[in-house]
């Protein structure tokens, strides 16, 4: 057992608005030395194709295809929901490099995991 605090960000929109809060939060608990994941699911998927999250940039804030890298760079795990992928009628689909796609069933043991969740 580990006494590492795991937070789970999970990302549902595909709204512009809407992308950086998980991400942000999730970097920012990477240098808290906590363990975040992001998993996507449902229309959050759309920006995880090619070239999507970098049309997407707010303010001062980098492209969401920037803070996507970095996250990634940064160690935290991205997950994409097969049965989402399959929502959107995509059988086959590229999504953004580093991200990794697993069942249903994940986000459940994820949450049962998790020491807090957070939905955006």
């Amino acid at each position: 057992m580990t006494d590492e605090k795991f937070i789970l960000y999970v990302q549902t929109s595909d709204v512009p608005e809407r992308q950086y809060s998980p991400l942000v939060l999730a970097q920012t608990a990477k240098h808290m030395e906590l363990k975040p994941v992001v998993y996507y699911l449902g229309q959050g998927l759309k920006i995880l194709r090619p070239g999507e999250a970098e049309k997407i940039k707010l303010g001062s804030f980098p492209s969401v295809g920037e803070m996507l890298d970095k996250t990634l760079e940064m160690g935290v795990e991205i997950l994409v929901c097969e049965a989402s992928k399959q929502m959107l009628g995509w059988e086959k689909v590229d999504l953004r490099p580093g991200v990794k796609i697993v069942g249903a069933a994940t986000l459940n043991d994820l949450t049962l995991d998790a020491d807090a969740t957070q939905w955006f």
